[in-house]
């Protein structure tokens, strides 16, 4: 099975940014712990700040991946484009968010990515990662 997982703006920071919403592991320690565990699947990672290249990246693997796990950080609530993008595609998404969106600001309460997506799991840290992979086996 070939998955992506997909984040967005400012998650390239994890482990610096705001650690006690997003904790102390940078993302690629982590990523490298889901490779080890989930070695009979084919992971892969990308990451952008900018809009545009995560549309690309989605059109990309939108027809040659078994699933992505989209964490499109605040383009979630603002990007019309990145849903779009998603509608677009034959490779079923999870939105995913590390943080609870609920429990915060008004505007983090909306998605343009989830009325497209197989599923959106928020609110459990980088487990959620762990819990979207599993939402494909």
């Amino acid at each position: 099975m070939k998955l992506l997982i997909i984040n967005g703006p400012n998650l390239n920071l994890l482990g610096k940014r705001e650690p006690e919403i997003y904790g102390s592991e940078t993302f690629q320690d982590f990523f490298s712990k889901l490779q080890s565990k989930y070695t009979a699947l084919e992971l892969s990672y990308y990451q952008s700040n900018i809009e545009g290249e995560l549309i690309d990246k989605l059109h990309e693997a939108g027809f040659s991946y078994d699933g992505i796990i989209l964490n499109a950080a605040a383009y979630t609530h603002t990007s019309v484009g990145i849903g779009d993008a998603v509608k677009s595609i034959q490779t079923p998404v999870v939105e995913l968010h590390i943080s609870n969106i609920h429990a915060r600001e008004d505007f983090r309460h909306k998605s343009f990515i989830a009325p497209a997506a197989k599923g959106v799991l928020f609110g459990f840290g980088l487990k959620g990662y762990e819990l979207a992979i599993q939402s494909f086996l």
